[in-house]
């Protein structure tokens, strides 16, 4: 049976537990999470937030509803890579493995493959939950940098939007690793302006289960509600076993800024 839940409803509570959250945040992404929490709430659905990092046991990752990490530079993402290990590394592959909702961007979206290589050749091992790689060109090439819009491809997030018309992703990109999936079908979906996972072959991110890597900052979640409304959806499913149709929510000014985006960026094409 599928239920609608709004603010007239009995609560339910989501956890969402953000990763790193003092070193992971280059790009403003506590935006992300306090939009995740205002359209939760704004349904009646009580959030809690736990900001995790290299104090933070395993324990407290593992009551995660919903899991978010941003982006960072190369000196904090190294410090995250010698904590995300034993205990740590396999409640995160747990959770990922299993279906809970999961939003990555930029460095931790590189985080989840199997390797990184630095501009000097030195390969980095990453955590290998996903099957892709990313190779960072020489400091001569030319980094990602830019606006980026994205038509969404990946089947996953066709109950999330109008029915029978595309859905565009609107963001920033800034990255100079260049990320190779094994199987376009897995990205969210096509650039239309700027470069996605790297420049060559016009995809942006990647859909494993319910989780979401991407290059999109912006914040994301901020431009484009419908990932929000995914995550929480899909958090909803897997800790309630309910099957959840969310009340719309009032986003004139937000689809009034996305037009306005959209048509500014087409237009120069």
């Amino acid at each position: 049976m599928q239920k609608r839940y709004n603010s007239l409803m009995p609560t339910k509570k989501l956890t969402i537990v953000w990763l790193y959250y003092d070193l992971m945040n280059t790009y403003g992404d506590r935006g992300n999470v306090m939009l995740l929490a205002s359209r939760a709430q704004s349904r009646g659905i009580e959030t809690e937030i736990i900001e995790a990092s290299v104090d933070t046991p395993s324990s407290e990752l593992a009551k995660a509803d919903i899991l978010f990490m941003g982006g960072a530079e190369d000196w904090q993402q190294e410090i995250v890579s010698k904590d995300l290990t034993g205990k740590k590394l396999k409640v995160l592959k747990h959770k990922i493995t299993h279906g809970t909702p999961a939003l990555f961007i930029c460095g931790a979206y590189q985080f989840l493959g199997e390797y990184y290589v630095t501009a000097d050749g030195k390969k980095l091992p990453g955590l290998s939950i996903l099957p892709f790689y990313t190779e960072q060109k020489k400091e001569s090439e030319k980094r990602l940098i830019g606006d980026i819009i994205v038509k969404v491809t990946h089947p996953i997030f066709a109950p999330y939007h109008a029915p029978n018309k595309p859905y565009y992703l609107i963001g920033f990109e800034n990255h100079g690793g260049r990320t190779v999936i094994p199987q376009t079908s897995d990205a969210i979906g096509k650039t239309v302006v700027g470069f996605g996972n790297n420049d060559t072959d016009q995809h942006e991110g990647f859909v494993y289960q319910n989780t979401i890597g991407t290059y999109l900052h912006g914040p994301i979640l901020a431009r484009n509600p419908m990932i929000a409304d995914f995550l929480l959806a899909k958090a909803l499913l897997v800790t309630y076993n309910e099957k959840i149709d969310l009340a719309p929510l009032n986003d004139e000014i937000i689809q009034k800024n996305r037009k306005y985006l959209l048509n500014f960026e087409i237009s120069k094409l």
